[in-house]
C-alpha cells in the first residue's frame, strides 16, 4: 500500500500483485462523503477501515492500474474533487516527503521565486516555472497580496506549481492571511500602485482569452513576465496625485476581481485559514484555544463561503467570520506567538508559551508555523520551540531581506537560507 494525499493527488502505484493500487487518507465524515461522491463519478471502488485516531475514518480505494490516468488527466480529474472539498479539508495525513513553509511574500515575484528555488520546489531557470519538489508539500502561510506589483502572478505561479506537484505526489497549499481577507472586504489601503496596474492588465488579458478564466489565470505568470521583458516593469512610478482617471480604472479593476464572489475572491476561497498536516499546524497569525473550541473546519468553511458569496446576499452564513478574520486575537491577525520577545514582559512570554501548548494539545499537534510578523533575525522558533515564525519580510515592500524557508522532515524542522558571501552556498541550520 502507498500512504499519500489522496484528496488532491492520488498515487497510482502497483502493489506486489501488479494489479491494484491504493492510497490512504484521514478525514472527517463530510470529507469522506464528498470523496464517496467523487469516487462514484470516477467508477472507483472504495471501502472503509477503522481509524487509529479518534478524528475520523480511513478511506481506502483501489482502481485498475491499466486505467490509471496520465498526469494531465489526473490533474483534470482531481479538480472536481478539490471543488467539492474546498473549505472542508483541515486535517490531512501526508506521508509524501518533506514539508516546506514559506512566509509572507507581499507581491514580490522575484523574492518568491528565490524562496521556492531555495526550498527545492522550483527550477532555477527563469523560464518554464517547473516543479522540482517531487513529493514535497509546500505551504505558503498567507499575505501574498499588497505592498508589491506581482500579486496575481504569484497566485498564478503557485496554482501552476500545484497542478504539476499533484502529478508527482506532492502538493502546494496556500493559507489565507489578513491581507487576503482585507482585499476581499475592499480594503486596498496597502495595495501598491503596480498592483492596481497588474489588475488592469490582467483584465485586458482575460478579454484576449475570451473570458476563459482558467487559461488566463494559469498562463498569467508567463504572460506577465513576458510583458515585463517587452515593455519594462509595470509603470507604478507615474501615479501622480492628479491622475484620477488611471487611479479610478485601477481601483475598479481590482474591485471587480477581489470583491466577494469575484473571480480572484473565489480563487482565495479555495484555501483555508488553518491547515493541519501530520503533526503541524499552519496558519497566518496564530491558532488559539478559542479557535479550536469554535471549530477549525467551521472557520475554514465560513471564510470560504463568505469569500465566494456575493456581498448582496443577506444570509447569516455569508457574514464576515469575525473569529477568523477580525480582531487582534483572530486567526489571521494574532501576534501572540510572533511578537519580538524584546518587546514583551517575561510574564507575557510565559503566557504565550502556555497558550501554545494548550492549543497544540487540543488539536493533537507538535508544532505550529505562522507568518504575519516580520522577524528581524530570520526564521526562528518561539514559545519553547512550539511555534515557528517564518515571515522574514522578504518582499521589497517590507524589509527586502534574503528569503528563508522552514523545512520539516520527519517532524524535524530546519531553516534553509542562502548566504550572501562565500560563493552564495546554501546554509542549513538544524534544530533538534
Amino acid at each position: 500500500m502507498t500512504e499519500g494525499l489522496v484528496l488532491v493527488s492520488p498515487l497510482w502505484e502497483k502493489s506486489s500483485g501488479g494489479q491494484k493500487t491504493g492510497c490512504w487518507i484521514a478525514a472527517g465524515v463530510t470529507v469522506i462523503n464528498a470523496i464517496r461522491h467523487y469516487c462514484l463519478e470516477m467508477g472507483w471502488a472504495f471501502n472503509f477501515k477503522p481509524s487509529p485516531s479518534a478524528r475520523g475514518a480511513h478511506l481506502f480505494f483501489v482502481c485498475d492500474c491499466e486505467r490509471a490516468p496520465t498526469p494531465e488527466q489526473r490533474a483534470q480529474r482531481t479538480q472536481s474533487a478539490n471543488d467539492w472539498l474546498t473549505g472542508w479539508v483541515s486535517w490531512l495525513r501526508l506521508i509524501l516527503g518533506p514539508a516546506a513553509a514559506v512566509g509572507d511574500v507581499h507581491g514580490d515575484l522575484s523574492q518568491t521565486r528565490a524562496a521556492l528555488v531555495l526550498a527545492g520546489v522550483l527550477s532555477a531557470e527563469s523560464e518554464g516555472h517547473l516543479w522540482t519538489g517531487g513529493r514535497t508539500v509546500l505551504v505558503q502561510v498567507g499575505d501574498i497580496l499588497d505592498r508589491g506589483e506581482d500579486e496575481i502572478a504569484i497566485l498564478s505561479l503557485l496554482s501552476s506549481l500545484n497542478m504539476q506537484a499533484k502529478s508527482q505526489g506532492g502538493a502546494v497549499f496556500q493559507v489565507n492571511g489578513n491581507h487576503e481577507t482585507m482585499n476581499v472586504e475592499g480594503d486596498f489601503r496597502y495595495c501598491d500602485p503596480g498592483g492596481f496596474d497588474e489588475c488592469v492588465r490582467f483584465l485586458d488579458y482575460l478579454d484576449e482569452c475570451d473570458g476563459n478564466w482558467d487559461n488566463a489565470f494559469l498562463n498569467w505568470i508567463n504572460v506577465c513576465e513576458r510583458w515585463k521583458k517587452e515593455y519594462g516593469a509595470l509603470p507604478n512610478g507615474d501615479w501622480r496625485p492628479w491622475d484620477f482617471v488611471k487611479k479610478q480604472k485601477g481601483f475598479a479593476a481590482r474591485s471587480s476581481l477581489f470583491k466577494r464572489g469575484g473571480p480572484l475572491a473565489c480563487e482565495l476561497a479555495r484555501h483555508p485559514v488553518v491547515l493541519k498536516i501530520n503533526d503541524w499546524i499552519f496558519c497566518h497569525g496564530g491558532l488559539l484555544p478559542h479557535h479550536v473550541e469554535y471549530g477549525i473546519e467551521r472557520m475554514n468553511r465560513e471564510v470560504s463561503i463568505w469569500m465566494k458569496c456575493s456581498g448582496e446576499d443577506n444570509d447569516d452564513e455569508t457574514d464576515i467570520p469575525f473569529i477568523a478574520t477580525r480582531g487582534y486575537d483572530s486567526v489571521v491577525w494574532s501576534r501572540l506567538y510572533s511578537q519580538d520577545p524584546a518587546e514583551r514582559t517575561r510574564r507575557a512570554l510565559m503566557l504565550s508559551s502556555i497558550v501554545a501548548e494548550q492549543t497544540l494539545e487540543a488539536v493533537g499537534a507538535k508544532g505550529m508555523v505562522v507568518g504575519h510578523t516580520p522577524q528581524m533575525h530570520g526564521v526562528n522558533c518561539k514559545c519553547d520551540g512550539k511555534v515557528w515564525c517564518v515571515d522574514v519580510g522578504m518582499s521589497s515592500g517590507i524589509l527586502y531581506s534574503r528569503p528563508e524557508v522552514l523545512e520539516i522532515v520527519n517532524d524535524r524542522p530546519r531553516v534553509l537560507k542562502k548566504r550572501r558571501e562565500l560563493y552564495d552556498e546554501m546554509e542549513v541550520l538544524d534544530y533538534l
